[in-house]
């Protein structure tokens, strides 16, 4: 099954009329955008589900940089550091406890950056983030990933940012790792410290059901 939600900071009915008086003046509006308004928040998630029946996750130290559908570097600096906090601070609100990996936790969290103009297509089982997070990075060696819902096509111009959330308390049982939810930021100038509260908050704000209770 599959559920998408998109939020933008101003109501599509505004920005449509603002690009339509724009349009008289301006050969191009769409590029007149603030980097505010070019921000588009994308969220995805198994509706099958139960997030209430996991309590403990682990997070990754780093975040995995994509140019051009590969795996460029995984970086750990301020900026990632903020991001990963963002996530480790919303989880928690949410009544989820944060343990080593090495202590089976019941949910994998993961930061990825992608850069550059690449198309992505996604739908059942696309084999994606097998290429840049392993699954023995998890302590699931031999596995395979897995993705529930149905995503459609998005191009990335000036980057993206993508948070998922990957079951691993059934990873033994499917023999796959299966991914829960993904968040995707879209938008200008979106990898920014400063903006890592607000922009995984929009889209934790968009998923009332990923909770203990």
């Amino acid at each position: 099954m599959n559920n998408k939600s998109i939020h933008m900071k101003n109501s599509l009915i505004g920005l449509v009329c603002l690009l339509l008086l724009a349009v008289g003046c301006k050969k191009e509006p769409l590029n007149h955008l603030s980097d505010e308004e070019s921000r588009i928040y994308i969220t995805h998630y198994d509706t099958t589900a139960n997030f209430a029946s996991f309590k403990t996750y682990a997070i990754s130290d780093s975040v995995a940089t994509i140019v051009n559908g590969q795996l460029d570097s995984k970086e750990k600096n301020a900026t990632s550091d903020a991001y990963i906090a963002a996530l480790d601070q919303y989880l928690q609100q949410r009544g989820y406890t944060k343990v080593a990996r090495e202590n089976q936790p019941d949910l994998a969290v993961t930061v990825n950056k992608v850069i550059n103009t690449q198309t992505f297509v996604y739908n059942d089982y696309y084999d994606y983030y097998g290429n840049y997070w392993d699954p023995g990075y998890w302590g699931y060696w031999g596995y395979g990933y897995g993705y529930p819902y149905s995503y459609g096509v998005y191009q990335v111009t000036e980057g993206a940012l993508s948070f998922d959330i990957l079951d691993l308390k059934n990873a033994a049982t499917k023999n796959r790792i299966m991914d829960l939810w993904t968040g995707l930021v879209r938008g200008e100038h979106i990898y920014q410290p400063t903006l890592s509260n607000e922009q995984v908050g929009v889209l934790f704000g968009q998923s009332p059901y990923l909770q203990t209770n």
